[in-house]
């Protein structure tokens, strides 16, 4: 498991964040994210900036973004920069205000040449035997209903700093070749927004779940290609997934059980870390986030 047990006898940082994304009710996956992040933010004396990826307009409603605020209250997490309700995230947080940053960057990336319109549909990508014929294609990049991709069949070695400031070394994962910077609709990507922000808002720790090590070294390699040697230098430390029953990890888009449902059939938030706990195989008494994040991180 990557950078899972932590030594934090010298770690010390600035700004971490907890970033969701408002594309359905949190979950208690989200919990044990957030949990950890403020723990590991508390020993280290890191702050905690609430950064909503909201950009993907089509898949966010207020009732998501609500239930941002509504869950960390309720499971008590604390965070000291960002918004601090609804009306106050959309006036001045939302990530639609930072969009001519991010068509800079963008720009940035067209002018030296590094990424390549690419036409193909997802359903023709998502076949195991299609390879892509975009990149010798030359599509002009101003062609509508394309995609920009990022060249990055040259991507070195790929260095990370964990929390404890270690250094491991990684190559790109092969799904993250080529990897999207510029949707169909003509608004950023993830892994490009992402960085921008990070970088923005000075955070200088990231804790996500392991699954999100390939998009950390994508990002790494696209702000290497955008001369960012400031996002090098951020720690990083990918905690264990909670998983169901059946192995598979807990999703918005796969119906896990959410927060707001729990809370809804009279837990309260020490039920809600219990759970948590008994999910990861933890049998002691866990009643807050600092109890579960202290178990977690020691496994």
């Amino acid at each position: 498991m990557y950078f899972c047990c932590v030594d934090l006898t010298f770690s010390r940082y600035t700004k971490t964040r907890i970033a969701p994304t408002p594309s359905g009710f949190l979950h208690l996956g989200n919990v044990l994210s957030f949990s950890i992040t403020a723990y590991l933010a508390k020993k280290t004396g890191a702050k905690i900036l609430l950064r909503i990826d909201d950009l993907d307009q089509a898949r966010v409603n207020n009732a998501y973004l609500a239930d941002i605020f509504e869950t960390l209250h309720f499971i008590n997490i604390p965070w000291q920069e960002g918004p601090t309700n609804l009306q106050e995230f959309k006036v001045q947080y939302s990530q639609t205000h930072q969009l001519g940053m991010y068509n800079q960057a963008l720009t940035q990336l067209c002018e030296a040449g590094f990424v390549y319109a690419c036409a193909c549909s997802r359903s023709e990508l998502n076949k195991p035997s299609f390879k892509c014929p975009c990149k010798s294609k030359n599509i002009p990049l101003e062609s509508k209903e394309v995609t920009w991709r990022l060249y990055t069949q040259d991507a070195a070695s790929i260095f990370l700093t964990d929390i404890s400031g270690n250094y491991q070394s990684f190559t790109l994962p092969a799904e993250m070749t080529n990897f999207i910077v510029r949707k169909k609709d003509g608004f950023p990507a993830y892994q490009l927004t992402s960085v921008v922000d990070d970088l923005f808002y000075g955070v200088d720790l990231i804790v996500r779940g392991e699954d999100l090590l390939a998009s950390t070294l994508a990002q790494q390699v696209l702000a290497k290609m955008m001369g960012k040697s400031a996002f090098s230098e951020i720690a990083f430390y990918h905690h264990p997934l909670l998983k169901s029953a059946g192995g598979q990890k807990l999703s918005k888009s796969a119906g896990a059980t959410s927060v707001q449902y729990l809370s809804q059939q009279g837990f309260k938030s020490e039920d809600i870390y219990q759970s948590i706990a008994s999910m990861a195989g933890i049998k002691t008494k866990v009643a807050n986030y600092e109890q579960l994040a202290e178990k977690i991180t020691a496994l």
